[in-house]
């Protein structure tokens, strides 16, 4: 009888009834976690710790994926075309550098600038900032796109590239500084959602270039044989998808900053401050890039074998290194947010706390690369000659990894305070005036017979005592404080 199936019929539509409300909060939270996941995150409150350790995961994974864009091309022109495609690409790498250092001041300048502003809740310098950088970095592109032809060759025939590989070298810088707008508007916007505290949409949006430079490098070179100049078109095509992806992001975060046309003109205080932070960090990666150079040369002149070898141990380089600059990025966003807010006592606090945490990681991937750094280099060739040299050479520089820890850790505290100038003096003592002159120094010194250009350790071994005495004088400098009367946002207050 229905009088009999009431009490059932209710209790189903009170099940039903709180299903659906339980689905419908269950959405909403979620809803609100992933919004606060993709929200700007402000690092002058909570422990300093977890606030630092939650910023460089999503930047350790950001910079696995940045590094896969090197290392897939690597891989694809070593294995599909051969170990002097695999040379070239490489050989590219230092003047590549070196043309890119006007965006990586712009980079690190608006960086330093936003985190500070955004500390301070100041909403209109922060706007101004972001229009600032985003014309910047529009002019800068039309500069270096229209020098860029004009010099690559004369720098790749100056640094004495092999004829067997420099018509390859010239074509894949060609087609990267073409489309150069990409790769600089990716990192210069990319360094303005780190400076908001927003380190998880950057990762996001270098993933998926990271999948589409995959799909494009086997495309390009597996599948239509295009060779090395394939592998600069996915790459400059990857690039501009996610420089692409961080604008999107930047045009809907309304609630942080104004994004309107005329924030796009450019105030003299904010590009005067801009360059005058930058410049400094451009100019060590000018200086450590012109280094690479000369090294280069040197380098080339132990011939192919090596060359390739260097090759190898940079790409294995590049991923002991993320934790290091991912670290030094994070503590570049905690002090400026920290000092923006004037919270010098949290600044060094946090500090103490990143240094240690990104000396311990570098301490376990140091243990790694020895226990397992031959299976690595086995990736990129299948010549165990190559394997056995880049293994060799890679166990040189394996302890320094920690060294370079306590550089980038307190290098970018100095530098979120707004002092970029003692990074950049110390870069260029430790670079310029000892590990080029230590490495020619070693090569002439061990000069045989047998060895006319001396033994090519002399290259890693330079390296290795260059990131030991950064460390030593980067932590001096950090403990003089100096550093704390360069606050941007607390000299206009």
């Amino acid at each position: 009888p229905r009088s009999t199936l009431f009490p059932y019929t209710t209790l189903f539509r009170s099940l039903n009834m709180y299903e659906k409300n339980v689905t419908e909060e269950g959405k909403r939270i979620m809803g609100g976690q992933l919004k606060k996941l993709f929200a700007p995150v402000d690092m002058t409150e909570g422990r300093p710790w977890e606030k630092i350790v939650a910023f460089t995961v999503p930047l350790v994974i950001g910079n696995i994926a940045q590094q896969l864009y090197n290392t897939v091309d690597s891989i694809i022109v070593g294995r599909y075309v051969g170990d002097n495609a695999l040379a070239a690409v490489g050989s590219a790498g230092p003047i590549l550098n070196l043309l890119l250092v006007l965006f990586i001041g712009i980079s690190v300048g608006s960086s330093v600038m936003v985190s500070q502003y955004f500390g301070a809740k100041e909403r209109e310098e922060l706007s101004g900032t972001i229009g600032s950088c985003i014309t910047l970095t529009a002019i800068s592109s039309v500069i270096i796109m229209a020098l860029a032809p004009f010099v690559i060759m004369p720098m790749l025939e100056l640094l004495h590239t092999p004829d067997t590989i420099i018509d390859w070298c010239n074509s894949y810088l060609r087609i990267l500084f073409i489309g150069i707008a990409g790769v600089a508007y990716y990192n210069i916007l990319s360094g303005i959602l780190r400076g908001l505290g927003d380190s998880v949409s950057a990762l996001i949006y270098l993933l998926v270039a990271t999948v589409l430079n995959i799909i494009l490098d086997l495309w390009f070179v597996a599948g239509l044989g295009l060779g090395v100049p394939g592998v600069a078109l996915a790459t400059a095509i990857a690039q501009a998808v996610s420089a692409v992806l961080c604008m999107w992001k930047l045009t809907r975060m309304k609630d942080v900053f104004d994004f309107r046309l005329h924030y796009l003109k450019m105030k003299k205080n904010h590009a005067v401050n801009i360059i005058r932070l930058g410049l400094p960090s451009g100019l060590t990666q000018a200086i450590f890039s012109m280094a690479m150079v000369i090294v280069q040369s040197l380098t080339n002149s132990f011939g192919e074998m090596l060359i390739a070898a260097n090759v190898i141990v940079m790409r294995v380089d590049g991923f002991a290194m993320m934790p290091n600059f991912s670290f030094g990025t994070t503590m570049t966003t905690y002090a400026g947010q920290n000092v923006g807010a004037n919270s010098y006592d949290r600044v060094e606090q946090g500090a103490r706390q990143g240094t240690m945490i990104a000396a311990g990681t570098s301490a376990v991937i140091t243990v790694l690369i020895l226990l397992f750094g031959r299976n690595l280099m086995g990736i990129f060739t299948g010549t165990s000659e190559l394997v056995d040299l880049s293994m060799r050479m890679m166990c040189i520089l394996a302890v320094g990894y920690i060294a370079m820890a306590v550089t980038q850790s307190l290098s970018g505290v100095m530098r979120g305070a707004g002092d970029t100038m003692t990074p950049m003096w110390i870069s260029i003592i430790t670079t310029v005036l000892i590990r080029v002159p230590l490495a020619y120094g070693i090569s002439w010194a061990t000069r045989t017979p047998e060895l006319p250009n001396g033994r090519s350790e002399c290259i890693f071994i330079s390296l290795l005592v260059s990131w030991v005495l950064g460390a030593i004088v980067t932590w001096f400098f950090y403990r003089r404080g100096k550093w704390k009367t360069k606050a941007l946002a607390a000299a206009e207050k």
